[in-house]
């Protein structure tokens, strides 16, 4: 890559190389004990982070497709930028018995789940008063 300002696609926590203006250079994208904030939080983010947090084991992209109704368009990219961000872990399903296309995992991390908790707290609908009237 030799524009200027344009930058690979690197993991994150991990080494990803630059190059702009002729500089040649290595960056840590990542953070340093504990998870990136996240710029946008939609709706489909916090029911992606619902799923998560309702699973007692890993789940696999598809499953989290149906499970929030959200198109495939959507669910993917939102877990690769959860997993870059530190809230979400991957690891591909080794379970050799199953047939068909291996399954991608994901799970929270325990600063995700923690970040997961205080967003889906925040985006639940605030609790609607309906006063008393004297008797």
């Amino acid at each position: 890559m030799n524009q200027a300002g344009r930058l690979g696609r690197v993991e994150a926590g991990r080494l990803g190389r630059v190059e702009a203006d002729g500089l040649d250079g290595l960056i840590y994208i990542g953070s340093i004990g504990g998870v990136e904030p996240l710029q946008r939080i939609g709706k489909a983010t916090v029911d992606v982070l619902e799923v998560l947090l309702g699973a007692d084991e890993p789940r696999w992209g598809l499953e989290i497709i149906k499970l929030t109704g959200r198109p495939s368009g959507s669910v993917y990219p939102l877990l690769d930028r959860l997993e870059r961000a530190g809230w979400v872990t991957s690891t591909w399903d080794d379970d050799a018995e199953r047939r068909g296309p291996r399954r991608r995992m994901y799970r929270l991390t325990a600063e995700g789940a923690a970040e997961a908790r205080r967003v889906v707290a925040r985006a639940a609908p605030a609790p609607r008063f309906a006063p008393r009237t004297a008797q």
